[in-house]
This record gives C-alpha cells, sequence and structure tokens, in this order.
C-alpha cells in the first residue's frame, strides 16, 4: 500500500477513542510521507537534469526521437507535480492532526 493511501488511512480514522491512532503511528506516518516526498523531489531534479540535457543536444539531433523523449520527460514531470502535491496536501493535515494528538497526550506541566 502506498504511503499516500496509508495517510489517507489515518486521516480517516476516528481522531480518539480505541480506534483513534497513536501518536507515534501517527509520527512514524509522518516521517514515511516526508521521506515519500524528499523522493518525489529528487526525481522531479533527475526529470529536470534530463530535460536539460536533452535540450542542449537538441541542435545536434532532429530525429523524432528528442521529441518523443521531451514528451515522455514531459509526462513524468505532470506525474512527479501532481504526486508531490497531493502527498503534501496530506502531509499538512496529519501534521496538523499530530500536533493535535501530541497536545492531547502530553501532559500540561505549567500548571
Amino acid at each position: 500500500m502506498s504511503v499516500l493511501r496509508q495517510i489517507e488511512e489515518l486521516l480517516d480514522a476516528p481522531a480518539d477513542g480505541e480506534a483513534a491512532p497513536t501518536l507515534a503511528l501517527l509520527e512514524a506516518k509522518l516521517t514515511d510521507g516526508y521521506a515519500q516526498a524528499l523522493a518525489l523531489e529528487a526525481e522531479r531534479s533527475r526529470i529536470e537534469r534530463r530535460i536539460g540535457e536533452v535540450a542542449s543536444t537538441a541542435e545536434e539531433r532532429s530525429d523524432l526521437g528528442l521529441a518523443e523523449e521531451l514528451t515522455s520527460l514531459a509526462g513524468r514531470m505532470r506525474s512527479a507535480d501532481r504526486d508531490l502535491e497531493k502527498l503534501r496536501s496530506v502531509l499538512g493535515r496529519l501534521q496538523a492532526r499530530t500536533r493535535a494528538t501530541r497536545r492531547q497526550t502530553t501532559p500540561d506541566l505549567t500548571a
């Protein structure tokens, strides 16, 4: 199951009671989500770098392969952007849920 789907399931779970996810689980999934976001950003960087490499050889290449490769890279970039946008959205919601759970489970030491 994808990290995105796992986070969505946690967000759909009750906020309190026995069926509520633990703070440890929320924090672990938040970490997994951030790791996935970093991986997607790295993939975007690789795609951008490859687009630059292909574009820099455009004068030397006039074959159909150039257009096909650029089209493929552009599609991969759009897909990575969509995935990253979705992941960042659910990570923001998970971060808020984790903070709320932490406030509920951490004793108030100022009292």
